[in-house]
């Protein structure tokens, strides 16, 4: 069967409706709830890794800011497990979609812009003109740290968009051509067996750094206006 390189990212359908949703909503079983008075071992391993992730995002923040870590700590787990969803097999990224990472990231830029504005509003619109700037300078700067600040939202749903979906795709280009040397070449098929299992060490590493790094910038942003 020829398929096309980018079918993996078309969004899977169920009965000719799409599955998104139920994808999207099935990590959330693979997240542990306590139900006894003493934890097991996996419980206390995600909660102690939880606790850890909060204590490095939140450390630098206000009590203002502090506020946010049940919708960061949720971010976090949301965006992590839906990266790691995509290495199971015959599975679907949700966060290989750029819409999806920007319906995550826009309510979030546009919520820490929002508090910065109503906190502290001098110091937000301080950051659209650097001190000393020449004042025939002042129009053009205005529009640069403007048009900068729009493009935060839209630089964070990109950067998430790409790196997962160019591992995948590197995945997926491995995956068919150790298929391909498998009737031809088995030592070849072997050494690229062998490169696909690092590769996908290397993408479930990925998939979580890219997921601490997409939260801890909407950290930051969270951070410079509280």
């Amino acid at each position: 069967m020829n398929e096309n390189l980018f079918t993996p990212f078309s969004t899977p359908t169920i009965l000719n409706q799409p599955a998104t949703i139920p994808i999207i909503l099935f990590p959330t079983l693979l997240i542990l709830t306590p139900k006894h008075p003493i934890n097991n071992r996996l419980t206390t391993i995600q909660q102690n890794l939880t606790r850890f992730t909060l204590k490095q995002m939140m450390m630098t923040h206000n009590a203002k800011g502090q506020t946010w870590s049940l919708m960061l700590t949720s971010l976090i787990t949301f965006t992590a497990t839906t990266n790691l969803l995509g290495l199971m097999p015959y599975s679907f990224t949700p966060t290989t979609q750029l819409s999806m990472n920007l319906a995550m990231a826009i309510p979030l830029w546009a919520g820490t812009v929002i508090v910065g504005l109503r906190f502290k509003t001098k110091n937000s619109l301080a950051h659209l003109l650097p001190q000393g700037t020449p004042t025939p300078l002042i129009p053009m700067l205005v529009a640069i740290e403007t048009i900068s600040l729009l493009i935060q939202p839209v630089a964070l749903a990109v950067r998430l968009t790409a790196n997962i979906t160019a591992g995948h795709l590197l995945m997926h280009l491995i995956g068919n051509t150790v298929l391909a040397l498998s009737t031809t070449n088995l030592s070849m098929a072997l050494l690229a067996s062998t490169l696909l299992v690092l590769l996908t060490i290397l993408e479930i590493a990925v998939a979580l750094i890219q997921a601490y790094v997409f939260t801890l910038l909407i950290s930051l942003y969270l951070h410079n206006n509280t």
